[in-house]
């Protein structure tokens, strides 16, 4: 007897993404999506700098917190951030493309932990480092 799949764990970091109008209004695109990883893009614009004509470190974060909120969703369960922290590197400037690549490094339970590179597409030089840590929503009362 043939096995009958279940539903998909990516439906819900898909489901997440198709509803996230923040990210979508800073130009971001969803590059990759597994089980425990993803990888998104955005371009840095002209209203996406700062007072220095730096990429704003505050939206380079926002990129990086994206990749990480795909990721940690990627397992079938509706998951969040409890923290982040995040370290610049090298500076992004106007018309760069960065890519953020994150990646599961740990998980236990309803806890996660997770990195994030975010490189310079036209060099792959790594401008910020983040570590995440993600929490899962209990679906029934008590469940772990």
């Amino acid at each position: 007897m043939p096995e009958i799949a279940g539903p998909d764990p990516l439906d819900t970091a898909r489901a997440m993404w198709a509803g996230d109008p923040a990210s979508r209004a800073l130009g971001m695109e969803l590059l990759d999506l597994g089980e425990g990883r993803a990888e998104v893009a955005m371009t840095v614009r002209a209203d996406m700098v700062n007072g220095y004509a730096l990429a704003h470190g505050g939206l380079v974060a926002t990129l990086a917190d994206s990749a990480f909120a795909l990721a940690c969703n990627s397992r079938g369960r509706t998951t969040v951030a409890s923290g982040f922290d995040i370290t610049f590197l090298e500076a992004g400037r106007l018309g760069d493309r960065l890519v953020a690549r994150a990646r599961e490094t740990a998980l236990r339970g309803r806890s996660g932990l997770y990195d994030v590179t975010v490189r310079r597409d036209s060099d792959g030089v790594p401008i910020a480092e983040m570590r995440g840590r993600s929490r899962a929503l209990a679906t029934a009362r008590g469940q772990e």
